[in-house]
């Protein structure tokens, strides 16, 4: 499988590349105020109001620092309807040293050992010669009522 890799301080974590739409240089984003801190804003993206997570605010309590090596992935977000129905809607991320993609084989991930319900994005581990890296489940980022406050005026 093909993954896009980034960090988080000195830790290395990876996003199934299936499910990113596009990769993105650094964009301006619209505030959202009231809304938690790691949501960073709405991009406006070909007509279409983008909501958007920064994922070390997420995961650290802490902006993303804004640099050349710091992307916006555009990924298909997976959301279970009331009625079951399962649809997608299109999610920003904000991710640090996201400047290459690597190759794992699903098979060589194995389970973290610890839970982590606070952090259900958290996925299995993986290794090569640097160390550990972890999968980032993009289906798992987001609280049923964050969920429901981005993706109300889909109808969703």
């Amino acid at each position: 499988m093909l993954f896009v890799q980034f960090t988080l301080d000195s830790d290395r974590y990876l996003l199934d590349s299936a499910q990113i739409e596009r990769m993105l240089p650094l964009a301006p984003l619209k505030a959202l105020p009231g809304a938690p801190e790691w949501i960073a804003g709405v991009l406006d993206y070909e007509g279409a109001s983008v909501p958007v997570i920064d994922i070390a605010a997420l995961a650290l309590s802490r902006a993303s620092q804004e640099r050349l090596s710091t992307r916006l992935a555009l990924v298909a977000y997976p959301r279970c309807g009331a009625d079951g129905v399962i649809t997608h809607h299109r999610l920003g991320l904000l991710l640090e040293q996201a400047t290459r993609t690597v190759t794992f084989d699903a098979a060589s991930f194995g389970d973290a050992g610890i839970d982590t319900p606070h952090a259900r994005y958290l996925g299995p581990l993986t290794r090569d010669d640097a160390g550990l890296l972890q999968w980032v489940r993009i289906e798992h980022l987001l609280p049923d009522d964050v969920q429901a406050r981005l993706f109300a005026e889909t109808g969703a």
